[in-house]
């Protein structure tokens, strides 16, 4: 399992309109695929917004939101469990 971390700053305006696009548009993308198991999406009060995806292999990338909605580019990281 792979799991993929994607993180962007809103505008400090467009907070609610970032998470709009993500649930609407960027995650239905995604979620067809069958290596996709499953997302979840958060906000903070600092205007950020994660989307952690699961992935049984080769995760595939979010769709680039409009820059007008991104006070910055998204950045991703993947992560593979750890066994202890």
């Amino acid at each position: 399992m792979i799991v993929r971390m994607w993180e962007a700053r809103a505008e400090a305006y467009g907070v609610a309109d970032l998470i709009t696009w993500v649930c609407d548009t960027a995650l239905p993308e995604l979620e067809h695929d069958p290596l996709h198991v499953s997302s979840e999406v958060f906000s903070s009060t600092d205007h950020l917004v994660v989307v952690i995806s699961k992935w049984r292999s080769n995760p595939r990338p979010l769709p680039e939101p409009p820059a007008l909605l991104v006070a910055r580019a998204p950045h991703s990281w993947d992560f593979t469990q750890v066994d202890r």
